[in-house]
C-alpha cells in the first residue's frame, strides 16, 4: 500500500479511523522555515467533525502532537513528525459490517486485494486519514508564505445548487462566515437547506469545490509526467468521494474556438507578463504562467445511507443492509481545508523542485 506522497516536500500518513490515533511524516522541508503549531490546528479544526449539525456528530477535538522537526518554532530539516489522537470511536457502530461489503464503500475491493479489512469505520479507507493530510498542509501553507503564495477553496456546489455564473468576485474572507463554506451568501443559505433536505431523508447530496491559487510564480510544474495539473489531479483525485477534476476552463473550455480561448499575454505596467484571459487556470505546458491557479473538484454524495440497501457479504450471499454511525450527509464542508491542503503540498513540492532547476 502507497503511503506516500510528494518527491521533495514528501508526506507519509498512518493510522486508521478506530485505532490509537492518525499522522503524518513530512520529510525534505528546509531547515529555518517558521512554522506556528496554532495554524496547523486551526487547520485541524475546520476539518473536525462536529463543527456543526450539518457534520457527522462525531467527537474528535484533534488535537495535534508536533513529536519532532521543530525547535524553538523552526524546521530543523529533519523528519516532521505530526500525531493526531481518536478519542471518540464506536467501534460497535460497525460490527454489523464485519463481513458485509456496503455499497459504494472500499470493503470489497480492499478484501479483492489484501484478503483482510479493519471494518471498523472503514480502516485506513476511512476518510479521518485525511486529518493527517489537512496537518501537513498546514506545514506547506507556512513554507508557502514565505513566497507569497495563497490557497483557498469553497462550495461552489451542493446538489443542485450552485454559485450563479454572474458571481465574479471571490472574497476569500467569506469563505468561513457561514457552515456551508460558501463565499456568496444568498447561495449558502440555499446550500444549507438542501443538505438539511438530505438529513431529513436519510440520504447524502454531493457537489463541486472549487479552488484558487494566488501569487504562484511562473516555472512550477515539471514538462512531460510532472505537469502541475497533473500532479495537482493526483492529489485531489486521492481524496475520498472524490469523482472529477477539472483544471482552468475544464470541460467547459470545449465549447469555446481557440480565437477565444487563446490565452493572450501583454505586459503589465510593472513589466510583469500577464494574461488578458485565464482559460489555462494558471498552466501553459504543464508550468505554472504566473496567472491564479484555478480548478474544481467534484465529490460524489457520501455512501453511508441510513436506509435500507441491497448488497451481499463476504460469502456472496445477499442480504438487506441498513447503515448505522454517525456520518455526514454532505462532506463538501470539512472537505474546503482537505483540498486546500493537498493543493498546498502539491505547491510546495513543485516550487522546490523548481528551485533545483537551475543555478
Amino acid at each position: 500500500m502507497s503511503n506516500t506522497f510528494g518527491t521533495l516536500f514528501r508526506i507519509t500518513t498512518f493510522g486508521e479511523s478506530h485505532g490509537a490515533g492518525i499522522g503524518v511524516i513530512i520529510d525534505g522541508c528546509p531547515a529555518g522555515i517558521g512554522v506556528e503549531a496554532t495554524q496547523i490546528q486551526a487547520a485541524l479544526d475546520r476539518r473536525r467533525p462536529g463543527q456543526s449539525d450539518l457534520t457527522t456528530p462525531r467527537k474528535e477535538s484533534d488535537t495535534v502532537q508536533i513529536q519532532s522537526g521543530l525547535f524553538e518554532g523552526f524546521t530543523t530539516g529533519t523528519p516532521i513528525s505530526l500525531f493526531i489522537p481518536n478519542a471518540d470511536q464506536r467501534s460497535d457502530d460497525y460490527s454489523h459490517i464485519a463481513h458485509a461489503y456496503r455499497p459504494s464503500h472500499a470493503d470489497y475491493t480492499y478484501d479483492a486485494k489484501y484478503g483482510r479489512r479493519d471494518h471498523r469505520g472503514g480502516g485506513r479507507s476511512s476518510a479521518r486519514e485525511t486529518a493527517a493530510r489537512v496537518a501537513a498542509g498546514a506545514v506547506a501553507a507556512q513554507l508557502l508564505a514565505h513566497f507569497g503564495v495563497e490557497v483557498a477553496a469553497y462550495v461552489s456546489t451542493v446538489g443542485e445548487v450552485e454559485v450563479p455564473v454572474e458571481y465574479q468576485h471571490l472574497d476569500f474572507s467569506l469563505i468561513d462566515t457561514n457552515p456551508v463554506r460558501c463565499p456568496y451568501p444568498e447561495t449558502a443559505v440555499r446550500m444549507e437547506a438542501r443538505i438539511r433536505e438530505a438529513q431529513a431523508a436519510h440520504d447524502t447530496v454531493g457537489g463541486i469545490i472549487t479552488g484558487v491559487a494566488r501569487h504562484v510564480p511562473a516555472g512550477l510544474g515539471e514538462p512531460v509526467f510532472d505537469k502541475l495539473p497533473a500532479v495537482l489531479g493526483h492529489a485531489l483525485l486521492s481524496i475520498n468521494a472524490v469523482k472529477g477534476f477539472e483544471f482552468g476552463s475544464g470541460f467547459a473550455g470545449t465549447r469555446l474556438p481557440g480565437s477565444v480561448h487563446n490565452d493572450e499575454f501583454y505586459t503589465d505596467e510593472a513589466g510583469t507578463v500577464r494574461t488578458r484571459t485565464n482559460h489555462s487556470g494558471g498552466s501553459q505546458g504543464g508550468i505554472s504562467n504566473g496567472q491564479d491557479i484555478n480548478f474544481r473538484v467534484a465529490f460524489k454524495p457520501v455512501a453511508t445511507l441510513l436506509q435500507p440497501q441491497q448488497t451481499i457479504n463476504d460469502q456472496g450471499e445477499a442480504i438487506t443492509l441498513v447503515g448505522r454511525g454517525r456520518h455526514d450527509a454532505c462532506v463538501l464542508p470539512r472537505a474546503v481545508p482537505i483540498v486546500e491542503a493537498m493543493t498546498q503540498l502539491v505547491l510546495a513540492d513543485l516550487l522546490l523542485r523548481a528551485r533545483a532547476n537551475r543555478l
